[in-house]
């Protein structure tokens, strides 16, 4: 195994924002730059970077000083390998926002921070979300009454942000109940650490409402940095507005479709390429005879508005619109037509013509919530009646999706059963959980016309999947093509599992040349809550006496003794306790530093799979943590000698029910 983990190093945040071909080019390069002094400082790269690709050839020297002089002041200190890394990232972003790169696509928001709005800032986007959180957040809050509304003529928005309170806000309006509000801290004046703990709960929240935020730290939102706050308020507000495109919170939608075929297809698809169709599917009505295919050039003259507000509502409309022959004017009065409707407008008449992508798509996605046009009386019920209950698969389809995509693939994932076909998604995800592992030479790269190349990708991911030794019966690569759920959920819960297997034993375990197991977690967990002096214990992962969330909170605790408020804790006894308890946990848990993806019903519900996930992610953090290992009572090495005492005793196949065979 070793000679596949190529280049690593010990943040895994950091680690993800490189390939092994990128990590290997960086490291040859700063071990080059060091051997020329001896050594490597802070105040050599500005002029040492001049060679490296886009921060060498999109700034100068003087800029490059300049700026990492305000981000380091001694200019004398040593530069290792990962704060290199941290620099280069850093400088890559600056680099970037001068040149005004931009995003590809109008879904942009959902694929990576770094690709939304960072390099794509403008007033008009500040004012528009500035207006959507003064119209859901103003009047209702007490913290927040006080900033609130916000001027979106300054940059009141990112000092405000800088507390943490804000933006956690913003992600329960975007998901109500994400995040248990009895864990943001809101005093009147937060002290460092009361500020960083709500923006390790918010980025961690936001992961789990899909946000993708790989270039994203704590410290970038306490420090206001303009384009990486705004970038995340965008896809929050994006996913606010796309909420209802999906059959199950709009079965009208069903509409858009002809039979269970066409709806299986409009079910796969993410929530932006559905309003398109609908978009399409009125514009059709209304005899405009071109399709729209994004939010940004096929908008910018305003006909394709013009038609979907005459159909969906006839009484405002002005001939005038079609009329006029100016693209701006006719935006002008699209406009005037959406607010007679009710709609916020979210763009100016200049958004429209300048094609402005994350505004036209807000634009359309809320006229969408407002007024989407379609049957009341869906027609199509026996469609809707056939669909499966496949509530589990779709629970552990959500966590393996928002798992992989805060790996930061290049690829975003919108449906996990239908993008991991190719092949090409697991082998990133394969390449980012062990680096070096993937043979890319023989690998097939989207787009993928061939069957057989899908196949192929799919036959080297299970090979993989066999050298990592998981329990692959009756897995061939043809069935992650075909798309059979439960093989892939499977495969992605083993490769799930081993990425958190070997987290953990690379911060610890690596010394002893030992394998950590699903016991040594279940052992840790025990330990912890034994010293912290509770006589409560879990027998399992699929214990039912961990449905009260009580086991949890007194794990939470032993690990850092002032995470749990015990006085807004639950008995545990009705459904509603254990909900309450469970959405505490997990909110803790965020705020502590774990990044987990399970909902309140995993824990009431003890699906064992993502009980083990929440377990090993609170060791996982424990064990970063040395100074919090401290203050739970229990030594570092206390810990590893019982665990290691644990590891070479015989483990109950009771620990952990989680083969690849139950799935099957």
């Amino acid at each position: 195994m070793s000679s596949h983990w190529g280049i690593l190093v010990s943040d895994p945040w950091l680690q993800n924002q490189f390939t092994q071909v990128e990590l290997r080019s960086l490291k040859s390069q700063f071990v080059s730059m060091r051997r020329e002094n001896g050594r490597l400082t802070i105040g050599d790269l500005a002029s040492k970077m001049s060679r490296m690709k886009v921060v060498g050839e999109n700034l100068s020297e003087e800029e490059r000083a300049s700026y990492l002089n305000n981000l380091y002041p001694n200019t004398d200190d040593d530069v290792d390998f990962e704060l290199f890394l941290k620099v280069y990232l850093k400088l890559q972003t600056f680099a970037s926002s001068r040149t005004g790169s931009t995003a590809k696509n109008s879904s942009a928001f959902l694929k990576a921070a770094t690709t939304t709005l960072l390099h794509t800032i403008s007033e008009s986007e500040k004012a528009s979300y500035v207006a959507h959180i003064n119209n859901y957040l103003l009047g209702g809050d007490e913290f927040l009454k006080k900033y609130l509304p916000i001027d979106p003529s300054t940059n009141d928005l990112f000092e405000i942000a800088k507390d943490g309170v804000l933006l956690c806000k913003l992600i329960n309006v975007a998901v109500p109940g994400t995040i248990d509000e009895r864990t943001i801290n809101t005093k009147r004046l937060l002290n460092p650490w009361e500020r960083n703990e709500n923006h390790t709960l918010c980025l961690n929240s936001a992961k789990a409402i899909g946000c993708t935020v790989v270039n994203i730290g704590t410290q970038d939102l306490i420090e206001g940095r303009r384009h990486l706050v705004l970038g995340l308020i965008s896809q929050i507000i994006k996913i606010q507005l796309l909420a209802d495109l999906n059959l199950k919170k709009t079965p009208q939608l069903v509409e858009l479709v002809d039979d269970s075929k066409e709806m299986e297809e409009l079910m796969n698809l993410p929530p932006e390429k559905i309003l398109l169709r609908w978009m399409n599917f009125h514009l059709k009505k209304a005899g405009y005879k071109k399709i729209v295919t994004n939010f940004s050039s096929d908008v910018k003259d305003a006909e394709a508005y013009a038609h979907l507000l005459n159909v969906l509502a006839p009484e405002y409309t002005n001939p005038s619109t079609l009329a006029v022959k100016n693209p701006f004017e006719r935006a002008k009065l699209v406009l005037e037509h959406a607010d007679k409707m009710g709609c916020k407008r979210y763009l100016t008449a200049r958004d429209i013509v300048e094609g402005s992508p994350n505004l036209n798509l807000a634009f359309v996605a809320h006229i969408f919530q407002h007024r989407n046009g379609l049957s009341t009386q869906t027609r199509q019920n026996s469609l809707l009646e056939a669909l499966p209950d496949d509530t589990q698969d779709s629970r552990e389809e959500r966590a393996f999706r928002l798992w992989m995509n805060s790996l930061g693939i290049s690829t975003y994932i919108n449906n996990v059963f239908e993008d991991v076909r190719n092949g090409w998604v697991l082998l990133e995800t394969l390449d980012k959980v062990s680096p070096g592992i993937v043979n890319w030479k023989i690998a097939n790269k989207p787009p993928i016309k061939m069957p057989f190349k899908k196949v192929e990708n799919c036959n080297q991911v299970v090979k993989i999947g066999k050298q990592l030794k998981f329990s692959l019966v009756n897995i061939a690569g043809n069935d992650i093509v075909q798309g059979y759920k439960k093989l892939i959920l499977a495969y992605l819960w083993q490769l799930m599992r081993y990425n958190i297997l070997q987290l953990l034993k690379n911060l610890r375990f690596h010394s002893y040349g030992k394998e950590i197991t699903d016991a040594d977690i279940l052992q840790w967990a025990n330990i912890k809550v034994s010293i912290s002096g509770s006589q409560r214990q879990m027998s399992s992962f699929k214990d039912k006496s961990l449905s009260d969330g009580i086991f949890f909170l007194e794990l939470l605790s032993a690990v850092q003794t002032r995470a749990v408020n015990w006085g807004l804790v639950t008995k545990g006894v009705t459904d509603q306790e254990k909900k309450m308890n469970a959405t505490y946990i997990i909110s803790i848990a965020r705020k502590l530093g774990c990044s987990i993806f399970l909902l309140p019903e995993d824990i009431t519900e003890v699906n064992q799979k993502m009980i083990l996930t929440l377990t090993a992610s609170i060791m996982y953090w424990f064990l970063k943590h040395p100074h919090e290992e401290r203050a739970g009572g229990n030594s570092d090495s206390e810990t590893g000698s019982q665990l290691e005492t644990t590891s070479n005793s015989t483990v109950d196949d009771s620990a952990s029910d989680s083969s690849a065979e139950d799935n099957v």
